[in-house]
């Protein structure tokens, strides 16, 4: 069997592993050595690699920042910004038709701003807003729906640990990424909240409405929030300033959301030991995916398939919209068994030469964070489709009397919306890069 043949049947092998529940970063470590043995002939590269690889992926200065960012979030959740957050946006909405879910979408993104992990927005916002839309009147379905497409903006909306990744896997500007997905963020909290606007007009019965909240009772519960705003001007503003690195911008916003615990009262040693022992926990398992990606991206390297098939793509004279389009067919297929980090990790490395080479009539790095915006995109809608939501999974496990298959069913329009905001800003990159070209022109 030639390598090509070898690193072709490699992943429908992946594939199934991942299928028959094989945990996604052993999968990638076991088929990649694998792999390797069998294109070498000898096990001494896959160990040689096992040592240098390993030191040499996780000795990544840039690597620091995802622990930083995921204990930034355990402190925002512990402070009990997500319920001020919440209060805050429902005074607002809460007294509009679907007000109480529209309400959840804006919190989530609010929350997303200080916490940078889908799953983390979804989980907190889940035990805030829950109890309220059930005590509403929201049916099941709609109440887990919402949830979870809201928890997706938690990797959307800057800072994202998600398009760290991505920026280093593809040699990106972390800055700029950041700068360039705040629209596309703010176009899909607006998104969310225009299919639950939906929603309650077909179904105008789904949902009782709130009293009008008096505009000074607004006011406090907007004042509530400034920790969340000072923190996300800290890191974000301190970042876009060049007053901070983005690894800088992650110490000073763990920093600042562990003050704001500490000053609330929920902050204590034990709440302090939890934190640190569930960052450590996630960015073990976030550092073993990439680990297993390496090797496995190590090895269709070894092989040649990625060059090989960025010839082959180029020489079919395909329009560049025609290979867009099917790549992001395939994240969306693929959102359906993967998780989004083993998505981004497994595929950025090969899809990413390819479609650099291919014309768009941008410059190279407007073609990065376009592209990266869109792949962050589709990745996100993967987390609320069935059968491997990840977001439905979190959300669902919080009310159990909701059957799984109503869960399913509500995601479905924010999946439509989550449609059509790709093809909008697929259509229109400037969109997506209008933000970046104007910072830079100052």
């Amino acid at each position: 069997m030639s390598n090509i043949e070898l690193a072709l049947w490699s992943f429908p092998v992946l594939l199934l592993l991942i299928f028959l529940r094989a945990p996604i970063a052993l999968a990638m470590i076991a088929v990649g050595a694998t792999g390797t043995y069998l294109a070498i002939g000898t096990p001494m590269m896959v160990l040689n690699q096992l040592k240098t690889l390993t030191y040499g992926t996780f000795s990544n200065y840039s690597f620091s920042i995802i622990p930083l960012f995921l204990l930034m979030g355990q402190f925002a959740t512990l402070s009990g910004m997500s319920a001020s957050l919440f209060r805050a946006a429902e005074s607002f909405l809460g007294h509009r038709k679907g007000g109480v879910a529209m309400s959840a979408i804006g919190a989530c993104a609010g929350f997303g701003a200080i916490c940078g992990s889908s799953l983390a927005t979804a989980a907190t916002m889940g035990q805030v807003a829950l109890p309220e839309l059930r005590r509403y009147g929201y049916p099941g379905s709609l109440s887990t729906g919402a949830l979870a497409a809201g928890g997706t903006l938690g990797i959307l909306i800057p800072p994202s640990v998600i398009l760290v990744i991505y920026a280093i896997l593809a040699e990106q500007n972390i800055e700029k990424l950041f700068v360039a997905a705040l629209i596309p963020g703010i176009i899909a909290a607006l998104g969310y909240m225009l299919a639950i606007m939906v929603w309650v007009r077909v179904s105008p019965n789904s949902a009782a409405v709130k009293e009008r909240v008096p505009w000074a009772a607004r006011m406090r519960a907007l004042g509530s929030v400034w920790p969340v705003l000072a923190i996300f001007i800290a890191v974000v503003g301190g970042i876009y300033a060049a007053i901070f690195t983005p690894t800088e911008a992650a110490a000073v916003g763990a920093a600042g959301t562990g003050l704001v615990a500490m000053l609330s009262g929920k902050l204590d040693l034990q709440g302090l030991k939890a934190a640190i022992l569930a960052t450590a926990s996630s960015t073990a398992m976030i550092f073993l995916i990439i680990l297993g990606a390496g090797l496995y991206n190590s090895f269709l390297a070894l092989t040649q398939l990625p060059q090989m098939a960025s010839v082959w793509v180029s020489e079919q004279g395909l329009s560049p919209w025609v290979v867009l389009t099917a790549v992001l067919i395939m994240y969306l297929l693929f959102g359906c068994i993967m998780d989004s980090l083993s998505m981004v990790l497994l595929t950025v490395p090969i899809i990413y030469p390819i479609m650099s080479v291919l014309d768009f009539g941008m410059s190279a790095d407007d073609f990065g964070l376009w592209f990266g915006i869109l792949v962050l995109i589709v990745v996100e809608v993967g987390l609320i489709t069935p059968p491997v939501g990840m977001n439905l999974f979190i959300i669902n496990s919080m009310a159990r009397d909701i059957p799984i298959g109503q869960t399913y069913r509500g995601a479905l329009p924010f999946v439509l919306t989550d449609m059509v905001r790709v093809v909008i800003l697929a259509a229109f990159p400037a969109i997506t890069l209008w933000l970046v070209w104007v910072i830079d022109a100052l």
